[in-house]
């Protein structure tokens, strides 16, 4: 779009590995991004001990955080991007947008940005009021050293919370313990190492075969850690000259494994809502609505996906931990069952050619934010033609509306579509 771009950023201050999604990495793959997608580790087979059963149907592709960091900057830096290793310390306001101070070894220095993007995480300072916020979560991180072994990753549950364990071929391993701090009393940071060799010691007696690739032989390589890991939604996430991106819009509970895919969810809908905001500002409020409804829609879509996991855990239902979680955050189905009656048409923002405009979509239950197109065919005139001619087959009134612009098969598939959304009977 030809804005000049300044990247300022701390390098992350300690090793950690998190799961990927291949979602995740088309998503990279779809923003340019090269040299980062040769980091993370091959598809690994991941188990799941969870509700007295063992499943391990899914993979994970394992990546060491610092080392994919340090590759995104590579690739920002190739597509023009100005890289400064720094840590913000203020952002003022002023009449053309923000001046952004820092600390050098020289002193302080700062720039004027007539649009600032906060993507610090879960560290970022709070823009306002906080919409949602989920049970309070802490995650506890060890470092261990072993043998080498191929690289695994597993997840069980536990009375007062759960653990995520991964191994990367080297014999690095990693133990993510996750708790609620107002049910389970935690250490001073100074006792914190014998609390967590205690922790895992219970862990590997608990489930010694799933536990074993990643907790037998192996010895601490590193202080542990806390972070925090509570699910909080931000409720201004979007102004005439900022915008939240990533964790620090949305921060989704860690059991959902989606992190990475939701920050890059908010950040790939970024440009088009910034390039509105700086050259429309007629249309400040339809771009506002675009950016803080989608992050809204994410996060209680991951919410509940994490809910509906944790109600599966029977074995410890009632216990604190999993009795908040698995009635968090409404009772609402994830989806929802929808009728011809419940599907209309309205008007809604979406973008077009990197910019924010106002359409017809289709509106339902189960797609609140309103169905534009499908692979290029624009469904709210296709809707409203299909209910104007009720007694004619839809394979015919959607081939008469397309016309030779779409393959011969796509009328039937695109009605077959419609009748599995609810659209028609």
């Amino acid at each position: 779009m030809g804005y000049s771009v300044t990247l300022i950023q701390r390098p992350r201050p300690f090793a950690a590995i998190e799961g990927m999604s291949e979602r995740a990495l088309q998503g990279l793959a779809h923003a340019g991004f090269e040299i980062a997608l040769t980091v993370p580790e091959a598809p690994s087979p991941r188990q799941v001990a969870w509700n007295s059963a063992i499943s391990s149907a899914n993979v994970e592709r394992l990546v060491e955080r610092r080392t994919f960091d340090q590759a995104l900057l590579q690739d920002v830096a190739t597509q023009g991007v100005s890289v400064i290793d720094a840590q913000v310390k203020e952002l003022q306001p002023i009449a053309t947008g923000y001046r952004v101070t820092w600390l050098t070894h020289r002193g302080i220095a700062s720039l004027d940005a007539d649009f600032v993007v906060e993507a610090r995480g879960r560290t970022a300072p709070g823009a306002g009021a906080v919409t949602a916020r989920g049970p309070s979560s802490v995650t506890l991180l060890q470092r261990l050293q072993g043998a080498s072994g191929p690289a695994a990753s597993a997840a069980l549950s536990l009375p007062d919370g759960w653990a995520w364990l991964a191994r990367r071929p080297g014999g690095e391993c990693h133990v993510q313990i996750t708790l609620d701090p107002t049910a389970t009393r935690l250490p001073p940071r100074h006792a914190m190492a014998d609390w967590m060799s205690t922790r895992l010691t219970n862990l590997a007696e608990q489930a010694p075969a799933l536990t074993e690739p990643f907790l037998g032989h192996t010895k601490p390589s590193d202080t542990p850690r806390a972070r925090g890991s509570t699910s909080i939604l931000q409720g201004d996430c979007v102004g005439s000259r900022y915008l939240r991106v990533g964790d620090a819009a949305m921060a989704v509970d860690p059991l959902s494994g989606n992190g990475i895919f939701q920050s890059l969810s908010s950040a790939l809908q970024a440009p088009a809502v910034i390039n509105t905001l700086l050259r429309y500002p007629s249309r400040e409020l339809l771009a506002r609505e675009f950016h803080q409804s989608r992050l809204d829609g994410l996060f209680y879509r991951f919410a509940r996906i994490g809910r509906d996991f944790y109600a599966q855990e029977l074995q410890w239902a009632e216990h604190p931990f999993w009795k908040a979680r698995s009635h968090w955050p409404d009772a609402e189905p994830l989806h929802r069952e929808v009728t011809p009656d419940q599907v209309h048409i309205a008007r809604r923002p979406v973008v077009a050619e990197g910019e924010i405009h106002e359409a017809e979509v289709v509106v339902t239950p189960d797609e609140p934010l309103g169905l534009w197109h499908l692979n290029g065919v624009y469904l709210a005139p296709l809707l409203r033609r299909l209910r104007a001619t009720p007694d004619l087959p839809a394979e015919r009134v959607i081939a008469d509306a397309l016309g030779d612009r779409v393959p011969d098969d796509a009328p039937r598939k695109l009605a077959l579509w419609m009748r599995q959304q609810g659209w028609k009977t």
